[in-house]
């Protein structure tokens, strides 16, 4: 008797969500139909209980602004969050977000968009930088007024996601109608934490946005070892500190993302070991000065930035992750099939090993 072969569509795999990104280094934006089609190919690896996208270079005309993407679950939460971002910033334009109405997509909150600039006088009496003021209102805000959550707040980025599956909130948000040189997008199949709209993916914080698939079971360790640095994960997912790791170790700590990605997927101290004097040194400084931000468990994971994108498995690659190029763009996705179907005639296609990042930027002469 022959043994029956499962392959997935025919049955979930737990954790199995989809993630697929594209980067230009040229700058060439492009419109979100293509990254909707790249992710709705692997519908079968969500379940309808959470979609994003997040997109950079989408708002030329106001791309020295912050870009607040904001959720309110209803009017009373709206006038206070508003009244604290006239307290802390110049508001340069709001307006809802524009979206249409679809049947699969139900009980969204109230959307709204802010460009804002922190006021100088507020800048001067608090001694931050912009980047760190803003990011501590975002955590004000997600925080401290109920009913509000700041989905991003970077520059000339946005991120758009709600409980459903991802093409159909492309479709929500109306996607097609924005152009990027940097797409991500990710499918979701929660398996031990709820579907709502603030746990969707993407997550972000300033120009930082990650989308994960896998599980960390570090989650709780890493929490406390972040937050003890003003960060607070709020959102009922363990994909939200992946962010706030980031953040802390590129903009605060001065790190680069190839040692940031040497802490959170660190090489076992077997093979550390076995590295010549020099790289030895680096790597055993890495892990011992951040051992509690080695995120365990699987992962796969696409990070957004201003000008660039990174794709990065855990340490023993426990999920897919397949690249590809053509040209001057990159692909990234968890199916070989999300990246051929907006792109059948790639120069290259490879699998990334586990815990090696593929980072790509913006070429030098590129200016947005």
């Amino acid at each position: 008797m022959v043994k029956e072969c499962f392959k997935e569509g025919n049955i979930h795999i737990p954790s199995g969500c989809a993630i697929s990104g594209i980067f230009n280094k040229t700058g060439e934006r492009v419109d979100g139909s293509q990254i909707i089609k790249s992710i709705s190919v692997m519908h079968d690896r969500s379940n309808g209980l959470g979609g994003g996208f997040a997109g950079y270079g989408i708002y030329p005309d106001y791309k020295q602004y912050y870009a607040l993407h904001i959720f309110y679950d209803g009017i009373d939460a709206k006038h206070d969050c508003e009244k604290f971002l006239e307290e802390h910033f110049d508001i340069i334009d709001l307006s809802k977000i524009p979206t249409r109405k679809i049947s699969a997509i139900t009980d969204e909150p109230l959307i709204w968009r802010y460009f804002v600039t922190p006021l100088p006088s507020k800048l001067t009496a608090c001694h931050l930088d912009e980047k760190e003021y803003t990011g501590q209102c975002v955590n004000h805000i997600n925080t401290e007024i109920k009913g509000a959550f700041v989905v991003s707040s970077g520059k000339n980025m946005g991120v758009f996601k709600a409980v459903g599956y991802p093409e159909d909130v492309g479709e929500f948000y109306k996607l097609d109608e924005y152009a990027a040189y940097s797409w991500t997008a990710h499918g979701r199949y929660p398996t031990n934490t709820p579907g709502w709209w603030g746990g969707a993916h993407p997550f972000a914080f300033l120009d930082f946005t990650v989308v994960h698939n896998g599980e960390i079971s570090s989650y709780d360790a890493n929490r406390r070892f972040i937050e003890m640095f003003g960060y607070k994960c709020t959102l009922l997912t363990d994909t939200e500190v992946i962010t706030y790791i980031i953040d802390y170790l590129v903009r605060k700590q001065g790190l680069t993302l190839e040692e940031t990605s040497n802490v959170i997927a660190a090489p076992f101290w077997s093979t550390i070991a076995g590295m010549d004097e020099k790289r030895k040194e680096q790597f055993e400084f890495l892990r011992k000065q951040y051992a509690e931000l080695l995120i365990t468990g699987p992962f796969s994971i696409l990070l957004g930035f201003e000008g660039g994108l990174m794709a990065l498995n855990d340490r023993l690659k426990l999920r897919s992750m397949v690249a590809a190029e053509k040209g001057d763009t990159t692909y990234f996705a968890s199916e070989e099939s999300a990246i051929r179907v907006i792109q059948p005639n790639l120069d290259r296609v490879w699998s990334p090993a586990g815990g090696e990042p593929v980072i790509v930027r913006l070429n030098k002469n590129v200016n947005l």
